[in-house]
């Protein structure tokens, strides 16, 4: 499997999601989100599945059928990509805030700001809760 980035990410952050957590099998999930015409799958993409939790769900996670490794999630609502930051090995992983904060199984005392659950831009509330 080998995944090419155009570019730098458009943003990078924390998720403390239970469904993320859950997926990633990890306390927080690190999230790096590319513009979709950024991401190209340049081989393995035959090994490509895609996993939906419900019909309304905007995560369309993606992992490897031949390893079972985690991919990315796509998120076609908002033309991005989650490419799991430990699969890009040359990335520096430099989070500017956590997102569904509310949800946390392991608090931060990073000084980033702490989003309930999303920036209103991306739909949610945009309430940032105390460190």
């Amino acid at each position: 499997m080998r995944i090419e980035l155009l570019g730098e990410p458009e943003a990078m952050s924390y998720c403390h999601c239970q469904s993320c957590r859950s997926w990633s099998a990890s306390p927080v999930h690190q999230a790096t989100l590319w513009k979709s015409e950024a991401v190209k799958v340049a081989a393995g993409a035959e090994h490509i599945r895609t996993f939906q939790k419900t019909p309304q769900s905007i995560s369309h996670r993606q992992y490897c059928a031949k390893c079972g490794g985690h991919l990315m999630i796509s998120h076609p609502d908002f033309g991005l990509f989650d490419v799991c930051a430990p699969t890009i090995p040359t990335l520096k992983f430099a989070p500017t805030i956590h997102v569904n904060y509310a949800e946390t199984v392991l608090p931060m005392r990073d000084g980033l700001p702490k989003f309930r659950d999303f920036p209103r831009e991306f739909g949610g509330s945009g309430e940032v809760l105390p460190e």
